[in-house]
């Protein structure tokens, strides 16, 4: 379970890799391919409601059975994980706007995606450093199972619906080397 959900942060990591690729060019002046950025942000809330959500709900509850202590941590993580998501849902709005050629800052914009991108990282970073060894601490083997039941299929199901539904964030992960973590 724990290498499936470490599995789960290299691939949101390479999500990120690439719209911080379009963030990069839009902050030199460029105008990157917003319908690919729209495909990654799509993919990313898409994400985060079928494995943040019932990542966050099945060990908030379990860790405070076994770990009361661990509340302060859930809960910051669950306001950070909030945070990560209003953020990315402007990012979202924009992105409609200007796919519909309205006028948005793109100075604004690329501003919004740089800080969209350092917290989401962040909160990578926090899952991995700070709850993942709570549950290798705490969850048991029936935990772990009850943990799986919770989350979406691995990451071999995953590709293949991202390659169906987002087909050109799916070429240009395959163009992409790892990045670096």
């Amino acid at each position: 379970m724990l290498t499936q959900l470490r599995q789960d942060h290299a691939n949101m990591a390479r999500m990120l890799h690439v719209l911080q690729r379009k963030q990069k060019a839009l902050a030199s002046g460029e105008r990157p391919n917003f319908q690919l950025v729209r495909e990654v942000v799509d993919y990313i809330l898409d994400y985060m409601e079928g494995f943040t959500v019932p990542l966050e709900r099945v060990c908030t509850d379990r860790l405070k059975a076994l770990a009361p202590e661990s509340g302060v941590l859930t809960e910051r993580l669950s306001i950070d994980y909030q945070a990560v998501r209003q953020r990315l849902m402007r990012l979202s709005n924009d992105l409609d706007m200007i796919l519909m050629d309205a006028v948005v800052p793109m100075d604004r914009f690329a501003e919004d995606l740089k800080s969209y991108l350092d917290a989401h990282r962040a909160y990578l970073r926090d899952e991995r450093e700070l709850l993942f060894p709570l549950i290798r601490e705490h969850f048991n083997d029936q935990d772990l199972e009850r943990l799986a039941e919770a989350l979406p299929d691995g990451a071999a199901a995953q590709l293949q619906r991202l390659q169906a539904a987002y087909p050109e964030l799916y070429a240009e992960l395959r163009e992409m080397p790892e990045p670096a973590t």
